[in-house]
């Protein structure tokens, strides 16, 4: 189930983290010993006793890892740069069970950063799923809504989920069809 590039790691402390596929939040208890077989975009997936857990970047030192900092941009940024962050903020989430980013696999279909009227910016970010029934969804939204929340000019995120059109292989880049070995 892990690979030849896994690392072994211990739970230096009891840790919440989510059960990958369904997304049932637990806490592993410290001392849980495990291998990090992923370690994208600021999450790692962890590999214990038979099962996937995903452990946030906020979480890392569980697992003796630096803690993710949040993104800086500066007060009177543009909105070109707000927008570039965003997108940026956005290629950090990973499907914990495919080591694309959703940009790359084509799950985002549009994302508006406009002006609040207060000096902020609101984003809207449309995406869907590799399928209608995965269980990480509300994991996913969720990340995409923190990691930009996280932005310090950011004043308000809407993230829609939409299986309209359904995804499917095609929407994915060419480099996410290379790295999962379909193109």
């Amino acid at each position: 189930m892990f690979s030849h590039t896994s690392q072994p790691c211990q739970f230096d402390r009891d840790c919440p983290v989510v059960m990958i596929p369904s997304g049932e939040e637990v806490t592993l208890p410290e001392g849980t010993v495990g291998y990090i077989t992923q370690s994208l975009g600021g999450s790692f997936t962890v590999f214990v006793d038979g099962n996937l857990f995903r452990v946030a970047g906020i979480d890392a030192d569980a697992i003796g890892k630096e803690p993710v900092l949040p993104p800086s941009i500066s007060a009177d940024a543009s909105l070109d740069e707000v927008e570039k962050l965003v997108w940026s903020q956005i290629r950090t989430c990973y499907d914990p069970e495919i080591p694309v980013n959703i940009v790359e696999l084509g799950l985002v279909y549009s994302c508006e950063v406009k002006p609040d009227g207060k000096g902020g910016y609101e984003v809207a970010v449309q995406m869907t799923l590799t399928a209608p029934g995965c269980g990480m969804g509300d994991i996913l939204v969720e990340d995409v809504h923190s990691k930009i929340s996280l932005i310090p000019t950011i004043s308000e995120v809407d993230v829609e989920l939409t299986f309209d059109p359904p995804w499917n292989h095609q929407m994915m880049s060419d480099v996410a069809r290379l790295e999962t070995g379909m193109l």
